[in-house]
């Protein structure tokens, strides 16, 4: 712990001034491996994705938590509108019009944590990571005793799994009722091929303690007949859909849309929480005035839309040449883009990609920038940035978690980065021993 804090402690001081590893690599090892099954996942992972966890952990306030919460409930009630629905919907594919019941598992809400306050990024509808997370964060060792008391987690790290499975449930009654669960498939294309397949691997497994049969399964191994979704002699009632075509329009994904389209499989997530959510495009209805206003958002929760979500809008060619001027401020994004694929900041733009842009369909947004996390990596000092993401369902946050990178946007290859636990800063408590760190 650094003796040249300032008090009193804040999320902040710690973030900023605390370079602790927190990790304890055995105690993750256990987690990891709790079912006999998965014996050697964290030596696969520690060869093969040595970038996926960090060693530190991340700190907010209570006031951060809360503004996430709030922006969180407050997208929720304008996505309830009828008025916003039409609008989102009318510009998606059919498919996204079809509504079978379930709500869509696993919304990831991600935030920059700014001076004033959470900014809401991006929001993503298939968002990975949440498992793989809880077993982070149930990792964690407190680095000295007078520590101790900020190590909160804003979520009871013990009952998630069957917070998860409960959520799954929910989805599969919301589309048949009281019918008993069925077959739960985990798909994804080439799943064993997806950086993150170690958390199907514990999906599949936390399904089978549950009481669930479940598998994993290539998207493109999926086949229709008979009124069925099939992979291989297996019938599949249910699908946790981790596949990135979100609307099911790949050719190689015919038996899934199908499957869909018919209401046989349960899907989740599903097409229309895409065009309800995760749509770039929808962002610029959140952040500007006049359309909340216009679609009856109460005053309220217009404010907290505005306060935290930064400004954005569609790139059309008439803008282009203000946006262009503008461009150092910005950062543009495919409106079906997801995994920061093809984003691109305004102050590192060339022309050529400034063409692309604009053939293509993007959103510009104003620039939040990432606040930032200190940690050691070899023996240094480090700099890393940080975002915090959400992980939603129905309105409710089920857990928060960090991502820490270097660069223009998130990934797993920085050294020191990847995803870390996030522990809520109680004031009282830190303002008790800010003197004595």
């Amino acid at each position: 712990m650094s003796q040249h804090m300032k008090t009193p402690v804040t999320a902040q001081s710690l973030n900023r001034g605390c370079a602790c590893r927190t990790l304890d690599p055995e105690r993750l090892r256990r987690q990891l491996e709790a079912d006999p099954s998965l014996v050697g996942l964290y030596k696969e992972i520690a060869r093969s994705r040595p970038n996926l966890f960090s060693a530190t952990t991340v700190f907010i306030s209570p006031e951060q938590y809360q503004g996430m919460t709030d922006i969180v409930a407050a997208i929720e009630s304008v996505v309830a509108l009828p008025e916003y629905q039409a609008a989102t919907l009318a510009r998606a594919p059919a498919i996204a019009r079809l509504e079978h019941g379930p709500i869509g598992a696993f919304m990831g809400f991600d935030f920059h944590l700014g001076e004033h306050g959470p900014q809401l990024i991006e929001i993503n509808t298939n968002a990975g990571g949440a498992l793989l997370n809880v077993v982070l964060a149930r990792a964690q060792q407190v680095c000295c005793q007078e520590m101790e008391w900020a190590f909160q987690p804003p979520t009871e790290l013990m009952q998630l799994e069957q917070i998860f499975f409960a959520m799954f449930a929910g989805e599969w009654r919301r589309q048949r009722g009281d019918m008993p669960l069925g077959r739960i498939a985990i798909v994804d294309d080439d799943p064993a091929a997806q950086y993150l397949y170690p958390e199907f691997q514990l999906f599949e497994r936390m399904f089978a303690r549950f009481g669930a049969d479940a598998e994993i399964a290539d998207a493109r191994e999926l086949a229709w007949r008979d009124g069925r979704l099939w992979h291989a002699e297996q019938s599949i009632n249910m699908v946790y859909n981790r596949v990135t075509d979100f609307y099911l329009q790949d050719p190689a994904h015919v038996a899934l849309r199908q499957a869909y389209e018919a209401g046989a499989v349960v899907l989740t997530p599903h097409p229309r929480a895409h065009a309800l959510y995760a749509d770039k495009r929808n962002l610029a209805i959140l952040s500007d005035a006049q359309t909340l206003t216009r679609l009856g958002v109460p005053q309220a929760l217009r404010e907290t839309l505005l306060a935290g979500v930064p400004r954005t809008e569609q790139v059309v060619p008439e803008r282009a040449e203000q946006l262009w001027s503008q461009r150092r401020k910005l950062f543009f994004k495919p409106a079906s883009g997801y995994g920061s694929k093809a984003a691109y900041r305004g102050d590192k733009l060339t022309r050529r990609v400034w063409e692309e842009i604009l053939a293509g369909d993007y959103v510009a947004q104003t620039i939040a920038p990432p606040s930032e996390r200190l940690t050691q990596v070899d023996g240094t000092a480090v700099d890393l940035k940080l975002d915090v993401r959400a992980y939603v369902y129905g309105g409710m946050i089920q857990l928060v978690a960090a991502r820490l990178y270097s660069g223009q946007t998130t990934n797993f290859r920085t050294p020191g980065g990847g995803f870390a636990p996030v522990f809520v800063v109680p004031i009282s408590a830190a303002d008790e021993v800010a003197g004595e760190v």
